[in-house]
Formats: structure tokens, sequence, C-alpha cells
């Protein structure tokens, strides 16, 4: 950017210097009169000098608005502090403006294009002359380049001008340029036009001589009022998320209103570094994801195999006694399937492209809906068979982009358990309220008890069915919720394509949220299908679809248990429960015979013989998070007992009877995978 800007355009906006005064409303009904002219800033100095210290934008009216920005006459104000989400979001996205302006500081001949605030942080996007790449080396030049900026206590200042004046303001930023342009010519994707623009203007940020960026804004007063953040990471991101668009340099960072809060954030992350299912399945040897297989794509081994069906087996128990009916379905269908559910109408960008047999079009599955529907379909239907509650644990197969892959939380394949319900209206209530304890009774026997969920309503453009079905389907939703006490939110258009849904968030042992579960009332698929059941007066109705995954998928659901457990899996899902350690050869055959016992009884169980030292051995127990380790040397040999080194316990227990551990291992085993 050149060494000077032109300068700012006059501001019409200014208000006429007089003596009258306005009155203002705060949230809390009471009112103040203020100065003509007078701002949000001495609103808030007039309220107190605490709250002019902590302010940082304003709402006015319902609209966000700098705290320099002046009160018109009977506005309903709201000071937002720092400490609020309004408030974090505002320091976020003043802090990526101060990133943008310290990379072009630093990197001469650099452009910018967008940076946005994010959940609990912040990124820009780049690109540097002559090709050239960031790397997390220079994050700490660029950090410092950044507190300098902080320190100078630069003004932010808000402008706006004509779409022609903005181009030239940002000549040499071709990205700037594409958003301005876009703007000017009504493109459709406002989600970028709605940062700079509005009735026919371009607004602008100034915050030095040197450096303006498009925004709408609001900014906290000053960059001064910045500080607690970090940057994280350099990554690479498609300009407009477009793969045949310049691959852009994007850096991550996280800011916070206070340094406690910055510090408790950056220790949950390194927590969860440390929890990361990716690492802990190689140190572990659960599952891997050979580069032969491609993205997304995992194999599991055996001891990760063991915790899944562990996780299946409990599943396909609590379903069977719930009343469920087992079924089963191919992985590959014909087109027509396909058209008929609506899948190639707004789902095909995450299918597989189609194999081409015998002059027919096949998709491998991405949903196990249609085939549950053609076994619904299969036969006459009376009112006295609903609800059909069909259950299987399905393989399906989605296109996820490669930079979306995520381990096991987001694959190309996986397994559902998934259930579709088909009942009448009227027992639709009942189903649903029964649904919601199902799930939380199968997410609590996993160790979780916090819980959120989002109910999700239709989305503007792409759905079927008339409203007021849609109408139906979310109030029966909603009323689930209130009956069951569950805290929600509402995820407006967020329902998927044929139905609203209600997902069930769960918090793990550092406080992560993790969507899993999910509902979804389905009145549109049968109509699709023609589906029907013969009522009590004779006639033909139509059935209600409820849609229901408790996992959500087995593999992201083994990944969330993974990470929250920091792969220390209770003793019922352990994939090993025991290891006996003999501590010399000559105890081999006694560490054998318990074992054997154990082993008897349906426990799991490995011996590591004597080979090594017991101390190196004991730690490569710990390190595999085996829940007991026993010891057996002479003395157990000739009373037949066992020392006890218990998962995270202070001291041995010695010469414990192995009678009495079966039975404590036994009811350890039990009472935590019922509890």
């Amino acid at each position: 950017m050149a060494d000077e800007l032109p300068p700012d355009p006059a501001d019409p906006s200014a208000p006429e210097p007089g003596t009258d005064t306005i009155t203002v409303s705060l949230p809390d009904d009471s009112t103040r009169t203020l100065a003509k002219g007078a701002t949000a800033a001495d609103l808030a100095a007039a309220i107190g000098p605490r709250l002019a210290r902590d302010a940082v934008i304003a709402v006015v009216d319902g609209r966000e608005v700098d705290l320099a920005t002046p009160l018109p006459d009977g506005a309903r104000v709201e000071i937002v502090t720092a400490d609020s989400p309004r408030g974090l979001h505002t320091i976020r996205h003043s802090t990526a403006h101060v990133l943008a302006q310290a990379v072009l500081d630093l990197f001469p001949g650099a452009t910018y294009a967008i940076g946005p605030p994010i959940e609990n942080g912040f990124y820009y996007d780049f690109e540097l002359p002559d090709g050239a790449t960031l790397s997390d080396e220079d994050l700490e030049a660029i950090e410092a380049r950044m507190r300098e900026i902080i320190a100078a206590d630069q003004p932010f200042e808000r402008h706006e001008v004509d779409p022609d004046i903005a181009l030239e303001l940002f000549a040499d930023h071709p990205y700037k340029r594409e958003i301005i342009e876009r703007v000017t010519q009504g493109a459709a994707d406002r989600d970028l036009a709605e940062e700079v623009a509005g009735d026919g203007v371009v607004s602008y940020y100034r915050n030095s001589d040197t450096f303006i960026d498009l925004c709408t804004g609001p900014h906290v007063p000053s960059t001064g009022r910045l500080g607690h953040f970090a940057l994280q990471k350099v990554a690479g991101a498609y300009w407009r998320g477009d793969e045949r668009r310049p691959m852009l340099q994007r850096v991550y960072g996280t800011a916070w209103a206070t340094a406690d809060q910055l510090r408790d954030h950056l220790h949950r992350l390194a927590e969860a570094e440390k929890r990361d299912h990716r690492r802990l399945a190689h140190e572990l040897d659960l599952v891997s994801w050979p580069d032969e297989l491609g993205p997304g794509l995992a194999v599991w081994h055996p001891k990760g195999a063991i915790v899944r069906k562990l996780m299946e087996d409990y599943s396909r128990e609590r379903h069977e006694r719930g009343g469920y009916e087992f079924v089963f379905s191919p992985h590959i269908a014909k087109s027509v399937l396909w058209e008929t559910s609506g899948h190639l109408d707004f789902y095909a960008d995450s299918m597989y492209p189609p194999m081409e047999l015998d002059g027919v079009s096949y998709y491998p599955k991405p949903m196990n809906c249609p085939f549950h529907v053609m076994v619904y379909r299969a036969g006459q239907r009376s009112y006295r068979d609903l609800p059909l509650r069909l259950f299987e644990l399905g393989a399906v197969y989605r296109y996820e982009l490669s930079g979306a892959v995520h381990g096991l939380l987001r694959s190309r394949g996986f397994t559902q358990d998934d259930s579709h319900i088909f009942a009448t209206r009227d027992q639709v209530p009942g189903e649903l309220a029964s649904l919601l304890d199902f799930v939380l009774s199968v997410l609590r026997a996993f160790g979780f008890d916090e819980f959120q969920a989002k109910l999700s309503t239709r989305p503007e453009d792409k759905s079927v069915g008339d409203d007021a079905l849609w109408d139906l389907a979310t109030a029966g939703l909603r009323d689930a919720l209130e009956g069951a006490g569950l805290d929600y939110v509402v995820d407006e258009g967020g329902g998927a394509f044929y139905g609203p849904k209600i997902d069930v968030d769960v918090r793990d042992a550092i406080g992560r949220s993790w969507q899993l579960s999910t509902i979804q009332l389905d009145f549109n698929l049968p109509e699709r299908f023609e589906l029907h059941y013969v009522g009590p007066d004779g006639r033909r109705h139509r059935p209600v679809m409820i849609h229901r995954a408790l996992f959500g998928s087995v593999e992201r659901f083994f990944g969330v248990l993974l990470e929250h457990y920091a792969g220390a899996f209770p003793v019922w899902l352990a994939p090993v429960q025991v290891r006996v350690l003999p501590v010399a050869a000559a105890h081999d055959a006694y560490a054998g015979e318990v074992a054997d016992r154990l082993r008897a009884e349906g426990r799991r169980v490995d011996v590591v013989g004597a080979d090594e030292p017991l101390g190196k051995r004991v730690r490569a127990a710990k390190v595999d998070k085996i829940p007991y380790v026993l010891v057996v040397g002479d003395d157990d040999v000739a009373h037949t007992t066992v020392g006890v080194n218990v998962r995270g316990g202070d001291r041995p227990e010695r010469d414990v009877p192995l009678d009495e551990f079966a039975r404590r291992l036994a009811d350890d085993v039990e009472s935590r995978r019922h509890e």
C-alpha cells in the first residue's frame, strides 16, 4: 500500500453544533438526557466510569454501531462491554484488522482478502508477492508488529464513500476490488456484500495514515483496547472456497477480553492437542488412515475394533429392548431411488459419482433412509403395525472435500446407527418424547452428562413439502424438547431438505461441545414414495417418518469418546481391561493362570512376560492406559493373590485375593456400563 492514503471525504452525517438535548432509553427502560450530538461513548461515560472503560460498541435501535456514533433522539441504546458475546466478537473482528495491517507492513507488495471473526478467534487471508508463502516461523514477527500497532493506540475511524471512490482507494488490492465490484453488480452472495456496503455506499475503516480496510464494523474505539491475543497457525485457503481460484495464506489467531481468558483458552487448546483422536489412535494402535485408501477412509486395528464392537453391541442391545426391528440394506442403489427421495436434487454435491452398469446408474448410498422406506413399502401396513421401528448399523459414503476431512470426526465412509420410525400422526408426540429419553440414556451410559439441544427449522431455498406440514413438524419437535425440559436453541433454516430436526450436543471432559445425536421429523419422504397404512376407518392414510441416529456415526462417536477420555476408556469399553505382569520368569505360569481365570469370566486380559525390567513394563502399561495392572510374585503364587495397580491410583495394593479382585472387576464393569 502507498505510504500515504488520500484524505478522507468530509463526513456529511456529523451533527450540527447546538445546545438542544436528546433523550435515549436504556435496556432497563430508564432514560438519559444528553446534549444533541452526543455519542454512544458519551452515554457510557454519563452512566459511569467503569462502563466507559469496558465499553466496546453500542446497539442503537437494534443495530450495532461504533461508540463514536452520534445518537438520535428517542433511540433505545445498549452499551456492549468486552466480556459479552457481542463484545468478544468485536474484539476478534478488530484484532483481525490489526493482523492485516501488520502483514502488509512486514511484507511489501502483499495483498489481503477477508478476515472475519470466528468461534474463539479470527483469521485473515493474504496473497504474498512472487508466490511467497508464510510459515509458522513468521508468526512471531507478525505478532510483534501487531503489538506495536496496539501500543500506538490508533483510533478506528469509519467512513462511507461511493463505490467508484472505494475502487480507487483499493486499486492495488484485487480481492478488495472484487468484493466492491460484486456489491455494485448486485451479487447474490450477500455474505461478502454485507461486509462492506449498504444503500449504494461502501464503508471502510482507517486506523492509521497508511492502512484502511473494507468493513461495516463496528470496531473497538482504538487499537489500544486490544492486546489479549495469540497467533496460532498458517494454513492454505482457496479464495472464496473455490479450488479453481488462487490459494491464499490464512493466518489464524485467538483473542479474548482478558489475559486470564486468553490463558485459559490456550490451556484448553494444549489439552485438546494432547487428546487429538488421530494421535491417540496411532499411539494406542486403534485406527489408521493408509494413504492407499484415500482421504477420510480408515481401517480399524484389533484394539480399536474391540471398542467399536462393544459400542455396537450395546447399541443393538438397547434397540432390541426398545422395540426396534433389525434390517440390513445394500451399499449401492439405482439412481431412481435417489431421484425419488430427492437426494439427487438436494444432496448430489455430497454424493459419490455414479457407476454405470448394464445401462443403469448406481450410486453409493449417502443415507440409509430410502432403503428403510423400501422395507416399509414391501407389504400392506395397518395402523395396528405402527409404530414400526426399524434399526440398522448401515455404512454410508459421502463425498467430503479433502480439506474438510478430519480423522474419524469427518469421514467419507462411516457407519450410522440409523433408525427410522413409521408412525401415525397421533403417535408422533409419544414417540418423540420416548426418543429424547432414549437418546439421553444412551449418551449417559457412555459418560456424558451435559447436553444442549438445537432445533433446526426449514431451509429457505433447499426443501420440499408445504408450509403447513413443516409448521406441524417443527411444533412437534419443539413440544418434545420442552416436555423433556431440555435446554435448546433455534437454528433458523438449519433443517434437512425433507424436515426439521433436533440435534443433541454433549460437553466433553474439557468443556468442548460436540454434535452427536439427531432426531428428524419427516412428512415428505412418505409423500414422495407414496407410503400408506390402513386406518381403523378402513381408509388409506399417510404415515409420518422419524429419522434418528444416537451416535450420529459410529466413527465420529468413537473419535469423540477417545478425546473425551484422552484414550483412557472406562473399564467396560477398554480394549484391554487387565494386564498381568510376572515379576520374574518363574512367575510366568501363575500369571497365565490369573489371565485364564479372568478371561473365563469374559474379561479382556493380556500378559507381558518378564523379558524386560518390571518398572519399564509398568510404565508401558500406563502409556497404554490399561485400567488394571496386576503384578504377581512369589507370595502371590503361594497364596493365590495379586498386586493391584489401578489406573490413576496413588499407590498399589498388595496381597489382594484373586477371587476378591475378580468380583471387584465384575462390579466395576457392570456399574460403569449401566450408570
